[in-house]
């Protein structure tokens, strides 16, 4: 990957939070959601991360690429650049 979501970058900014705020476990808490699964796994990190962006989007976030790699550099990406064309984020869909 050379660009992505840092949902870190985007909760703070969206939620107006200082970046100690912005830890997962608080993040979590101050949405009114509890950890779901073992701390510091993967799955259940990544599953938790996922709740807190469809929360985000919920309340209207509009997320977008924030950092990138270039030249092997960590850069920041201006929340005004275009997307280069990537599609609109969309709330999964379920089976029932």
């Amino acid at each position: 990957a050379k660009k992505w979501i840092n949902i870190r970058k985007s909760y703070g900014n969206f939620y107006k939070v200082p970046r100690n705020q912005t830890k997962l476990t608080i993040m979590l808490e101050n949405l009114g959601m509890n950890y779901d699964g073992r701390p510091h796994s993967g799955l259940d990190d990544s599953k938790n991360i996922a709740r807190i962006a469809i929360r985000m989007l919920q309340d209207g976030c509009d997320l977008r690429v924030n950092e990138r790699i270039h030249g092997g550099q960590l850069m920041t990406v201006s929340s005004s650049i275009p997307l280069e064309g990537a599609p609109a984020p969309q709330m999964p869909r379920y089976r029932n």
